[in-house]
């Protein structure tokens, strides 16, 4: 089989990838190894934070262009993905608010700042420690396993073919393109865009020199909310003064099922085919504990776990790049579904033009280490 692009890997990156490339009418594969609505990786689940607060210009610049993206691929495809309710940042630990803030300046992003016993006024069940930075129309909740579909759908309908239940094996360079190995036979493909998630380095090292990739299982949590509360709640990032007693600063945000609730990076180091998909009882401890402190509007007794993984770069900067005619995306770190979108534009950027570069920030050669 012979086709100009192949992506491997349908998680959010990979299904975004397939669809920009689509959109440009070249002829795309879209390899997944499990089936559709699979919760083995990274991308599934009912709720992801969409915000803006980012200082850096690389990232901002992806936020801002995703936003209108997700707009888009809402209309091309009848869906409902992005729920505006706001956010807030706020602790006494987060010390780049005032960069994020000017950056929002620069760029015209509406914004807040509100007391910490203002917040607890304006939205009951919630605590708030220090000031609280406030992004009111530029932020909310995603939901994760409907962009995927619609991802897919759009790539689909603009003559994409998605293959579930497909395992690749091996990606090989040959001088006049890519061979790519699946459980199903072999693919001959002008590039590949590699967007696997936890399996990256399995299928790109050594042949392609890889930041460390750290893959952890992380357990957040769903908690009921009391009655009378919830409606209106932002979507939080807490990064509390040090010390405290929580593993690394939360997260969370209203989902269908109660407030999402969870710790950034910080589970156990795992190997993706090997997982348990239980929660570390210490970690789920001290997540009951923070929302009985700082959520007294949630019931720290009602909840449900839930079990997903992060892929980390040490920096836990993306990887976004180019070698040879392999694409790679990798490195999430846990903040990269927001993004999709605009990452899988860039990706079909370095898919079809040899002369696009990616922000030093995102470039491969430079974290491995080599010149670029």
């Amino acid at each position: 089989m012979h086709v100009d692009h192949v992506v491997v890997g349908g998680g959010v990156v990979g299904s975004a990838a397939a669809w920009r490339l689509a959109a440009r009418g070249r002829d795309v594969l879209l390899l997944e190894r499990f089936g559709p609505g699979h919760a083995h990786g990274a991308s599934h689940g009912s709720a992801r934070i969409y915000r803006n607060t980012y200082a850096a210009d690389d990232y901002l610049d992806l936020a801002q262009e995703a936003l209108g993206l997700w707009r888009g691929l809402e209309a091309e495809t009848g869906a409902s993905l992005l729920t505006v309710t706001g956010a807030v940042s706020h602790g006494a630990g987060r010390g780049d608010l005032e960069d994020i803030t000017a950056a929002f300046d620069r760029r015209g992003i509406p914004y807040a700042w509100l007391t910490a016993q203002e917040a607890d006024e304006r939205w009951p069940g919630m605590r708030f420690e220090g000031r609280v930075l406030h992004e009111p129309v530029t932020a909310g909740r995603l939901d994760a396993d409907a962009s995927v579909a619609a991802l897919q759908a759009a790539a689909v309908a603009r003559g994409a073919v998605v293959r579930h239940d497909t395992e690749v094996l091996a990606v090989r360079e040959r001088s006049n393109g890519v061979v790519v190995e699946t459980s199903h036979g072999t693919v001959h493909a002008g590039s590949v865009v590699v967007a696997a998630g936890a399996w990256t380095s399995r299928l790109l090292s050594p042949q392609i020199l890889l930041p460390a990739l750290v893959v952890t299982q992380e357990q957040p949590a769903h908690f009921a909310l009391r009655p009378g509360v919830g409606a209106d709640w932002p979507a939080f990032t807490h990064q509390p003064a040090e010390p405290h007693p929580w593993p690394s600063g939360t997260y969370g945000l209203v989902a269908p099922e109660g407030v999402k609730v969870g710790f950034h990076a910080v589970g156990p180091v795992t190997d993706p085919d090997r997982r348990t998909y239980q929660p570390e009882p210490g970690q789920l401890a001290a997540l009951r504990r923070y929302v009985e402190q700082w959520l007294p509007g949630a019931d720290a007794d009602r909840l449900e776990p839930v079990s997903c993984t992060y892929t980390c770069t040490p920096t836990h900067d993306f990887v976004l790049d180019r070698v040879g005619r392999v694409v790679v995306a990798a490195g999430f770190s846990g903040h990269g579904f927001k993004f999709a979108p605009a990452v899988g534009r860039l990706l079909a950027d370095l898919a079809t033009d040899d002369d696009v570069r990616t922000s030093r920030r995102f470039a491969l050669r430079r974290r491995a280490g080599v010149p670029a």
